[in-house]
């Protein structure tokens, strides 16, 4: 294989000792699929292949800071002696100044010598939870489908004890997903979590699954957006460009962008420069024209891959899937396959397969169309490669465009963005009084065009 010109300084990848073996069920897991493609597989990774894996990754970067990042499935399945035994390798190749080792857990098996070891090596912990007991057992259940908020909760007090540095992914559907501030406060309060991501979640199933549902209201039936007088932007058809149909788990776009803007509103008045939701920070990057450090959001990708159990490297941690393997690091150097031609081509599409549409957009600068993996809808005008969460993204980003420009000017004068707290408190009071002198039938002061009545005046 030829190697690049300029292969890259740094790239993130996501290792998976177990593949796609899990403790948990979790109804909505886009990965446990992935065992078909190891039939036979004992899917644990083998000492000579951890070697291999710590020694490249480290080799193939060029800048001091290096992530030891472990996903799976679940990577506490490989227990303690296998992560004893990477801490000795990362020691035995460290370079000066590299980043202490991440995991990403369910945290359900987390005990007092996970937690003391996660410690005494400075791990960066990141666990699961999607939210209080109710949304969070929706999906997320054992092998016996038997929910796991309390496990997970239990896991998340050792980490606490120990004073271990963590924080949270939520993944959002529509058991949780018309609850932001109800969310956001579970996780800021109760977790005690003060950096948060969010992940949508997005299943699409044959057309012949239509047949299995219940009614065709538990689906979100595939289509172009229909002018039909649809009673609210929930029941509206959408078409994907291969036929398919939307699970009912599923989040919807326009419920992404509201959610979105549901817990911006909240933080931004009471947790800037406190608490750090990643979709913000990616956001205020993008404002200020700074690399935003989240592919979903990047003009191109192709730095976030995946290594499988076997040594196996993909493109993506969404696209482990044959036509994207890139090879096998016991086979080809690590970064040989990093900077391949067909790793920078897969990069590069990102930009390149936007459709018009999305060139056009005002607000391209701070999407750049999205995941890939998403963008299975047409465009008004029939052109494929929209991003199934467009309607969202759009909701989303005008929205914040005023703050995030403030924000993004307090920042060019080295100034903290957590000023934009006092401004919104005053606009706040300001606003209260005004409330306080509205009738029920006057426009709302807030500007929306509603009846006091119908909006701020609400009970």
């Amino acid at each position: 294989m030829t190697t690049a010109l300029h292969p890259p300084p740094a790239f993130h990848l996501l290792a998976k000792p177990t593949g796609a073996t899990c403790n948990l069920d979790c109804a909505y897991c886009f990965f446990l699929s992935k065992e078909m493609l190891y039939p036979g597989s004992r899917f644990r990774m083998a000492d000579e292949l951890l070697e291999s894996y710590i020694r490249q990754l480290i080799e193939s970067h060029t800048v001091p800071e290096v992530q030891i990042a472990w996903q799976g499935g679940e990577p506490t399945l490989m227990g303690l002696p296998f992560f004893g035994r990477s801490i000795e390798l990362v020691e035995q190749y460290r370079k000066p100044g590299m980043r202490a080792p991440l995991i990403q857990t369910n945290g359900t098996l987390l005990d007092d010598a996970w937690a003391a070891f996660f410690k005494q090596h400075d791990f960066l912990v990141g666990i699961s939870i999607d939210g209080p007991r109710a949304m969070h057992d929706a999906y997320r259940v054992d092998k016996g489908g038997q929910p796991t908020f309390d496990k997970v909760m239990r896991g998340l007090h050792f980490l606490q004890t120990h004073g271990v540095e963590y924080n949270t992914l939520t993944t959002l559907h529509r058991a949780n997903a018309d609850h932001p501030v109800e969310v956001y406060r579970f996780l800021r309060d109760e977790c005690k979590s003060n950096f948060i991501q969010f992940i949508p979640i997005i299943e699409r199933v044959p057309a012949s699954a239509l047949a299995q549902a219940e009614t065709a209201a538990q689906l979100v039936v595939p289509g172009q957006v229909s002018t039909a007088p649809w009673s609210s932007w929930r029941d509206r058809p959408l078409y994907t460009q291969a036929g398919e149909l939307i699970t009912d788990r599923s989040l919807l776009p326009e419920q992404y962008g509201d959610f979105l803007i549901g817990v911006f509103e909240e933080w931004v008045r009471r947790d800037v420069g406190a608490v750090y939701v990643q979709m913000f920070d990616v956001a205020l990057a993008n404002w200020i024209g700074e690399p935003p450090g989240l592919c979903v959001h990047a003009k191109t990708c192709g730095l976030a891959l995946a290594i499988e159990h076997n040594g196996d490297l993909y493109s993506c941690d969404h696209f482990v899937e044959p036509a994207y393997k890139l090879g096998n690091i016991l086979e080809t150097p690590m970064i040989e396959l990093v900077a391949s031609p067909q790793q920078q081509q897969f990069g590069q599409d990102k930009f390149d397969a936007l459709p018009q549409y999305c060139l056009e957009c005002d607000v391209r600068f701070a999407c750049h169309g999205g995941c890939p993996k998403d963008r299975f809808l047409h465009t008004p005008d029939g052109e494929p490669g929209l991003n199934y969460l467009c309607a969202g993204f759009k909701r989303f980003f005008h929205h914040i465009d005023e703050p995030m420009r403030v924000m993004a000017g307090l920042l060019h004068q080295q100034r903290a963005p957590a000023e934009i707290m006092r401004r919104y408190q005053e606009r706040d009071r300001r606003l209260a009084e005004t409330f306080a002198d509205a009738g029920r039938n006057d426009p709302c002061p807030c500007g929306s065009g509603k009846k006091f009545k119908q909006c701020h005046g609400r009970r």
